[in-house]
């Protein structure tokens, strides 16, 4: 009932949001004479601010068309490589008529962005994949909204997701290197991990951001809310069925709203003066400002259903029984081992003051990892970052990136050898 109240809510609120938005325009308007009026411009920010709480957020472009590689602007063009229910993996391809730029290009690395599946969409990694562009070949997953995905498509585990990544590794290649942010890290730790355990070529590095391989260390709001709550709780109380106004009605889904609401929750004083110091802004005329508040808050807002079996899934699995680091955690039958991982080097990256994934959490896979060389894994916690900071803005362009790029660059020609399966001593007994 309470995404079909949402959803109603939103309909009679909608044609209120487009008036304030006209009578903001209206009100500085230079053809009527009072929008000069020291009053007219604290009354159109008053109707500005109005219509920016009120209107409905939709999922943002990347906006990514062109990238600066050292002194030239190169094309950009977004594509679509995979195409599954869920999920696309989209590839930002690069051109250039200069021959030079182009055999540069085709020789750099190949990344693969693993976006998390918690709420916004991928492009809250805008950033890092425009920054990425500089110097790799970029693939990004672009989740899709559960609740624009049709019933017959079956739900969404995160044994489904984990599968996902395994066929997205599969198909750039072996000589590609992984960056996970904030949620995935988990499940690529066990695509990877199921990879090795059979055999097949893994990636040459994986690079693990801000995520809750152990959330035990460190436990923050976030996890707090995950251990204190039963998965009974959170089947009651969160878990919706999508309305029939959407493709995906009757589908069992955390709502994005939902999701939304708790962020800002988190931290309703932060909002609460950012949203003031808009206000302040339009009265001031300080266009720069007020626009770097749209883009934010235009991302911030704009969130997606979770299919309810991944989400619950997720809560059982990384949040209450620690099934990664108690070593149970099984993905279609079969146990994820990050033990077995031999040939990716890792690289954990953490933020000094991360209010989602505490300390220690992402930099628990190198006790996970045994297997991989100490020459090969290295830690990063990146000073005064809080999550965000991690991989966007301007700690993750300076400190961030540099060493992420190092460390590709470092061991994408390494020798990438695939593991090979060991038969149990009577198997090879009966086959001699």
């Amino acid at each position: 009932m309470i995404y079909d109240w949402y959803e109603s809510q939103r309909a009679i609120l909608s044609p209120l949001a487009d008036f304030a938005q006209a009578a903001s325009k209206f009100y500085t308007n230079p053809l009527w004479p009072l929008s000069q009026a020291p009053s007219m411009q604290r009354v159109s920010a008053s109707y500005e601010l109005m219509h920016r709480l009120l209107k409905s957020y939709e999922k943002p472009d990347f906006g990514i068309s062109s990238v600066r590689i050292g002194d030239r602007d190169v094309a950009v063009q977004q594509q679509v490589a995979l195409d599954k229910p869920f999920c696309r993996l989209v590839r930002f391809k690069r051109f250039s008529d200069d021959a030079e730029v182009l055999r540069s290009l085709k020789a750099q690395p190949t990344v693969l962005i693993v976006a998390p599946l918690s709420g916004h969409h991928a492009t809250l990694l805008r950033d890092t994949v425009r920054t990425l562009l500089r110097d790799h070949k970029v693939y990004i997953t672009d989740w899709v909204d559960a609740r624009m995905v049709p019933t017959e498509h079956g739900t969404f585990s995160l044994d489904d997701y984990v599968g996902y990544v395994q066929d997205f590794i599969r198909h750039i290649g072996p000589d590609s290197h992984v960056i996970s942010v904030c949620q995935p890290t988990v499940p690529v730790l066990g695509a990877i991990s199921l990879l090795a355990s059979a055999g097949e070529p893994t990636p040459r590095t994986m690079v693990m951001m801000g995520g809750p391989i152990d959330a035990r260390h460190s436990p923050t709001s976030v996890n707090n809310l995950a251990t204190n709550k039963s998965i009974e709780w959170f089947e009651s109380n969160v878990i919706y069925r999508v309305p029939v106004n959407y493709p995906g009605a009757g589908r069992r889904v955390y709502p994005g709203f939902l999701q939304h609401t708790g962020f800002i929750a988190m931290n309703p004083d932060r909002h609460m003066q950012s949203h003031y110091d808009y206000f302040l802004q339009l009265v001031r005329g300080d266009d720069d400002d007020a626009d770097a508040h749209r883009r934010f808050y235009d991302e911030y807002n704009a969130v997606l259903d979770m299919d309810a079996e991944y989400y619950l899934d997720t809560i059982r699995t990384v949040f209450q029984e620690f099934a990664l680091v108690h070593g149970t955690w099984k993905v279609h039958g079969k146990p994820v081992r990050p033990q077995d991982i031999r040939h990716t080097a890792l690289l954990t990256i953490e933020g000094e003051l991360d209010d989602i994934s505490g300390a220690g959490q992402t930099q628990a896979a190198h006790d996970l990892c045994t297997a991989i060389p100490a020459a090969e894994r290295a830690h990063y916690t990146v000073p005064g970052a809080g999550h965000y900071g991690i991989f966007s803005g301007r700690r993750w362009r300076d400190l961030v990136y540099p060493r992420v790029t190092e460390f590709i660059a470092r061991h994408r020609l390494a020798a990438a050898p695939v593991a090979v399966r060991q038969e149990p001593p009577a198997k090879a007994r009966r086959r001699a």
